[in-house]
């Protein structure tokens, strides 16, 4: 019997985010504004995103015996996220130290810690018969995607696949990822991403690679341009809500958010890419991926805003 609307699968992380009046590059300096430390990961927060727009959710992940872990499970709990699958273990937790400027634009850098670590045999596989959809992110080290790979080999036939690569896995390309991908329904990843995977510069015949490959459907997120969904027959190009961006970090994490929620909930492919859209406006305007996620009474703005 399903348990869960989306279980989340990657790497969990402490962001210790700093606004600062420009990201440095080489020999230069910038100066720290503001800071903040919060709780993240990709597939993390997008989990976080739907439990606030009133889904039911869990995650795999896993996390050290130190004070950052004890963040993320009281986080989790706080948020209604099932953390039944989340391994605990010695180590240290994933860190991420993020830099952004007065556009919101960002510069992260990840000390992966225990993330790296996940084996097959210390994943709760009963989630996987559990969720509508298993949500997969990416991790920094080999051992991890390994055993995602190795976990959809004897994926449910009632389990569908959503998958936001970012830019580790795409860097992998089409060839390594096709393990992955022959399981996925849903592929969300940015216009960046799209290109690495495919190797089309143009979104739209990525997206159509995609789809050749058997993705079911394909939502490229195209930042301040809005985002394109496509299933191969329907084809939609939805310009973004227009907010003052303060923090991108997380924005492409809401949009999964509020994609997946729109899908859940039959809201069609061009509305569900509407909604995530608005979430993904919504999450940029505060510091930090999950400060302003939107709760399911928000979405009562976005349905006055008209179709």
């Amino acid at each position: 019997m399903t348990s869960f609307d989306v279980v989340g699968f990657g790497a969990l992380n402490v962001d210790r985010l700093f606004q600062v009046n420009c990201i440095a590059r080489a020999e230069e300096e910038s100066f720290i504004e503001n800071q903040r430390e919060t709780c993240g990961g990709s597939a993390a927060n997008t989990v976080v995103g739907l439990a606030r727009l009133g889904c039911k959710v869990g995650f795999i992940g896993k996390i050290g015996s130190d004070r950052e872990g004890d963040m993320h499970l009281s986080e989790f709990k706080s948020e209604g996220v099932d953390t039944n699958a989340i391994i605990r273990s010695q180590g240290r937790s994933g860190l991420v130290m993020g830099f952004v400027d007065r556009k919101g634009a960002r510069a992260l850098y990840i000390n992966s810690g225990v993330n790296d670590t996940i084996i097959p045999a210390e994943v709760n596989m009963d989630y996987f018969s559990q969720t509508k959809f298993l949500h997969l992110t990416s991790f920094v080290g080999e051992k991890s995607f390994q055993t995602q790979k190795k976990l959809l080999e004897n994926l449910p036939r009632n389990t569908k696949v959503s998958f936001d690569p970012g830019a580790l896995y795409a860097k992998k390309g089409i060839v390594e990822l096709e393990p992955i991908l022959k399981k996925t329904t849903i592929v969300m990843p940015n216009q960046g991403e799209l290109q690495n995977i495919t190797g089309y510069t143009e979104y739209v015949k990525g997206a159509d690679a995609l789809v050749a490959q058997g993705v079911k459907i394909v939502a490229v997120k195209l930042g301040s341009e809005g985002s394109y969904v496509t299933n191969g027959r329907e084809r939609y190009h939805l310009d973004a809500f227009k907010v003052k961006t303060v923090d991108t970090t997380g924005a492409g994490d809401a949009f999964c958010a509020g994609f997946l929620y729109g899908l859940l909930n039959n809201r069609g492919l061009r509305e569900s890419g509407r909604i995530g859209n608005f979430v993904a406006s919504r999450k940029i305007r505060k510091l930090g991926a999950r400060t302003s996620l939107p709760y399911l009474k928000e979405l009562g703005l976005f349905d006055k805003m008209g179709k």
